[in-house]
């Protein structure tokens, strides 16, 4: 199923407020009126007023945050079958979109600028330090050619001819007689009759832009950052959207992780665990010093605290842990072969408790 988000077209902290005139814009785009006969925008419309009445509900917002659309198994959420039912489930927001006695916003005041998002990936290192990169941006901004209007320069106006310049339209639902902003001219009263060559009436040209952003120290895969007022720009004067920096973290050749901790794979030879070694470890910063302690089993692991990954807004770095892993030799030359045929002769003489007692002390 679609992400109610991304059905709004709005981003996960969106406000109450920001919630419903996303709604209300998409509504005007697909309703049935301005659609006659559009299966398509039928669907549609159904989808996002389904998303508006899970987002505008807090409990079910914060159930779909949570759990998703399983978070919202046996509430009434959707099911319409017409759009009566619809017109039904939200009457509030439906009173004030259709205009009934509320003062109704028109298509010619300020528009707020969309949301945009954009894709970093980083590494590990990065991850470490944090880095400074520079993004290009492709946003919308107002047409420059008719500043924003989508009208030709130099054309006039004509008059809306669905509501020959009334600003509304009306029409019969059953018995209740509905009085609507009228779809086409979305309340202006008037149409376009020459569309901006530049920007095909749109009142927006697709434009690109040069950021430089910091990505901070400790963000992981999926984290969000906000960066204010860079997003499209609003039309006649409206304030504008934000960009959402999406983290995806690139593999990385030696360590995995998990939270803030990084994981790294020592081979050892049998001889090596079995004796007691000391080996170098790599880490993000430097080579650290490991003390493997006879016995040791393959499987084993060993924290180097303080080498991990910081956390985001300053939280203490996690820890390297080294798990053991033991390489068995594939070719032997006859010697070796004697040798340890010998010591298995040897292993054999001594009881499993005898063989394995520092194993065991080991392992953590």
């Amino acid at each position: 199923m679609r992400d109610y988000y991304e059905i709004l077209e709005i981003s996960h902290d969106t406000t109450v407020e920001e919630i419903k005139a996303s709604y209300r814009r998409l509504a005007i785009r697909y309703h049935p009126d301005k659609n006659p006969g559009d299966r398509d925008a039928e669907e549609q419309f159904k989808h996002i007023s389904e998303a508006y009445q899970v987002l505008s509900d807090s409990e079910k917002r914060q159930l779909y945050d949570l759990y998703g659309h399983a978070g919202l198994a046996g509430m009434d959420v959707g099911g319409f079958s017409g759009f009566e039912d619809i017109f039904g489930s939200f009457g509030e927001i439906f009173e004030d979109f259709f205009n009934f006695g509320q003062p109704q916003r028109r298509a010619d005041q300020a528009q707020p600028g969309a949301d945009l998002r954009h894709l970093v990936t980083v590494t590990l290192e990065d991850v470490a330090w944090g880095m400074e990169t520079s993004l290009e941006i492709e946003r919308g901004v107002p047409c420059r050619r008719c500043g924003g209007s989508g009208q030709e320069p130099g054309t006039r106006h004509q008059k809306c001819p669905r509501c020959q310049g009334r600003g509304k339209v009306s029409h019969s639902k059953r018995t209740l007689r509905l009085v609507n902003t009228c779809p086409q001219c979305e309340g202006t009263g008037t149409i376009i009759a020459s569309h901006c060559t530049a920007c095909r009436g749109t009142g927006m040209v697709q434009e690109k832009k040069q950021l430089q952003v910091r990505i901070p120290p400790g963000v992981d895969e999926g984290t969000r950052l906000r960066l204010r007022g860079e997003g499209e720009v609003g039309l006649r004067g409206g304030p504008p959207g934000d960009l959402y920096l999406e983290i995806k973290l690139a593999p990385h050749p030696l360590f995995t992780r998990q939270g803030r901790d990084l994981h790294y794979r020592a081979s050892l030879s049998f001889v090596e665990a079995a004796l007691g070694t000391t080996i170098e470890v790599p880490s993000l910063t430097s080579r650290a010093r490991l003390e493997i302690p006879p016995g040791t089993q393959p499987g084993a692991t060993f924290p180097l605290p303080g080498k991990g990954l910081p956390g985001l807004r300053g939280k203490s770095r996690g820890d390297l842990v080294v798990a053991i892993e033991l390489l068995t030799p594939s070719h032997l030359t006859s010697q070796q072969k004697e040798l340890l045929v010998e010591f298995l002769k040897l292993a054999e003489s001594v009881g499993p408790e005898e063989m394995t007692g520092q194993d065991r002390a080991g392992e953590k």
